[in-house]
C-alpha cells in the first residue's frame, strides 16, 4: 500500500517544553518540491484530519500550516475546524484589502493567525501594523548578528499581546540570545530537524466525492445520500478520521451512517468534501486496492446476512451492520491497534462489542464473516443452525457480496 507523509518539526516556549508543530509537506519522495503552495496546504491539512488524525499527530497541540493569499481568500477555509491550526501566512501575501478583510473575518471567528518567518526590519513592523491586533504569533527569522536591530522592534507587539517565535535556531548562542531578547517559542535544528511521518494512503475516486457533494447540495433525501455513502467505505473511513480529529463533540454514540450525517448536517460534510477535492490528493485510479475490496465484501456480507436473520431489521440496525465492517480493517489501513481506535472514535456499544469481542448478534456475523473468508465450514453450518437460516443461504450471501464488489470495481462506463 502507498503511503502519504509530512514533516513535523516541534516549537518549543521559554520553559523548553513543545507548544506547537509545524506541519510540513512532503511528496511521496519524502520531499519538499511545492509546485502550488495552495496545493501543499490544502494537502497538509487533508493529511492531518482524514489520514493521520490530530490526536495521532498533534496530541493536545495546534499545528502551524503555511497558507498562500489563494489559499487564504477561498471560502472553503471556513470549513476547516478551527481549534487544531494556525494558519501562518507567508512573507509573500500582499495585504492588499481583500487579505486585510480576511484576516479580520478570521479573526473573528475565532481562527489563530501567524505571520511566517519574516525579517523583522522596520519595513516589515510597518507591513503589518494594520492587521497586529487580529494576529496571534509572528514567527522570526532570527539572525543572533541582528541582535541589537531586533531587540526594541519587538515590543510594540509584545505589547499587544503577540507571541513572538524565534525560526532558524541551529546553535546554542542564537538560542540564548533570542531567550534574552524576549522571544517566547523558539523553532529550529539546535532543537530538531521536521521528522518524516508516515501513513497508509488511502484515497476514495474523485468521482464519487463530487457525486457526495452534489447530492448533499441539492437536498437529495438523507436515505439516498446514506446509500451512496455506502457504496464507498474509503470515503466513510475519512469520514470517521475526521470526526475523530476532535472537530465534533456529539453527546450520542454513532451508530450508522444515516446517524453521522444527521448530526453532522449536509453543509458541514458538504464543505469537509470539498476540502478532499481541494487538495487534489485523490487516486486516479479507477481499479480499488485489494484491502478495499475486502472491506467492502465484508459490509456486504454484514448487511445480507443481517437481514437474512432479521428480513424486518431497519436502517439503524443495517448501518450498524455496515460500520462493522467498515471498521474491521481500519486498523490496518491506520497502523494502530484496533482498541485503540475504537477508544477515539465514538462508535455504539453494540459495534464496539463486536468488533473486539465477536460480541451479540452483529459479532456473531462478524465472526461469520471471517470464517467465510477463512473457509472454517464447520463454524459456518453451525451458524446456520443457530440462526435457524435456510441450507445454503450463507452461500447465496456470498455470490450476492461477490456480484456487488465485481460492480464496485468495475462500474459501467
Amino acid at each position: 500500500m502507498e503511503s502519504v507523509y509530512l514533516a513535523r518539526q516541534p516549537i518549543l516556549d521559554r520553559n523548553s517544553d513543545i507548544c506547537a508543530y509545524e506541519i510540513l509537506y512532503r511528496d511521496v519522495n519524502k520531499a519538499s518540491h511545492i509546485e502550488s503552495d495552495r496545493y501543499a496546504s490544502a494537502t497538509v491539512i487533508s493529511n492531518i484530519l482524514n489520514k493521520f488524525g490530530t490526536k495521532a499527530l498533534l496530541e493536545d497541540k495546534r499545528a502551524f500550516i503555511k497558507v498562500d493569499e489563494k489559499f487564504l481568500l477561498n471560502d472553503i477555509i471556513f470549513s476547516i475546524p478551527k481549534d487544531f491550526f494556525v494558519f501562518d501566512i507567508l512573507e509573500s501575501v500582499v495585504l492588499d484589502e481583500r487579505v486585510i478583510e480576511r484576516i479580520q473575518q478570521l479573526h473573528a471567528k475565532g481562527y489563530l493567525l501567524a505571520i511566517n518567518d519574516t525579517k523583522l526590519i522596520p519595513q516589515s513592523l510597518e507591513k503589518y501594523r494594520e492587521v497586529f491586533k487580529e494576529i496571534n504569533f509572528f514567527k522570526i527569522d532570527f539572525d543572533v548578528s541582528m541582535e541589537t536591530e531586533v531587540a526594541p522592534l519587538l515590543q510594540p507587539m509584545k505589547k499587544l499581546g503577540i507571541e513572538l517565535i524565534a525560526t532558524k535556531i541551529e546553535d546554542s548562542d542564537t538560542y540564548e540570545v533570542a531567550q534574552k531578547i524576549g522571544f517566547d517559542c523558539f523553532q529550529g535544528y539546535f532543537f530538531a530537524k521536521p521528522k518524516i511521518v508516515e501513513n497508509a494512503k488511502y484515497e476514495p475516486a474523485q468521482m464519487n466525492v463530487l457525486n457526495l457533494y452534489n447530492l448533499l447540495i441539492q437536498d437529495t433525501d438523507i436515505a439516498d445520500i446514506t446509500a451512496e455513502f455506502e457504496k464507498t467505505p474509503e470515503i466513510t473511513v475519512q469520514l470517521l478520521q475526521f470526526i475523530n480529529s476532535g472537530a465534533f463533540h456529539f453527546r450520542n454514540k454513532i451508530s450508522s451512517i444515516h446517524h453521522v450525517i444527521t448530526l453532522m448536517g449536509r453543509i458541514t460534510l458538504a464543505k469537509w468534501l470539498m476540502l478532499m477535492i481541494y487538495s487534489k490528493s485523490l487516486s486516479k485510479n479507477k481499479h480499488h486496492e485489494p484491502l478495499m475490496l475486502m472491506v467492502q465484501n465484508r459490509t456486504q456480507l454484514m448487511e445480507l446476512i443481517l437481514k437474512d436473520i432479521n428480513p424486518e431489521a431497519g436502517n439503524s440496525k443495517l448501518g450498524e451492520a455496515y460500520l462493522v465492517g467498515v471498521l474491521s480493517l481500519i486498523d490496518t489501513i491506520f497502523s494502530m491497534p484496533l482498541e485503540n481506535i475504537l477508544k477515539s472514535i465514538n462508535v455504539s456499544d453494540p459495534v464496539k462489542d463486536a468488533l473486539l469481542e465477536d460480541a451479540g448478534l452483529l459479532g456473531d456475523i462478524y465472526k461469520t464473516v471471517r470464517d467465510i473468508e477463512n473457509i472454517e465450514v464447520y463454524d459456518i453450518f453451525k451458524f446456520e443452525q443457530k440462526y435457524k437460516l435456510a441450507p445454503g443461504s450463507i452461500d447465496r450471501a456470498v455470490m450476492e457480496a461477490i456480484e456487488k464488489v465485481n460492480e464496485f470495481n468495475n462500474p459501467q462506463e
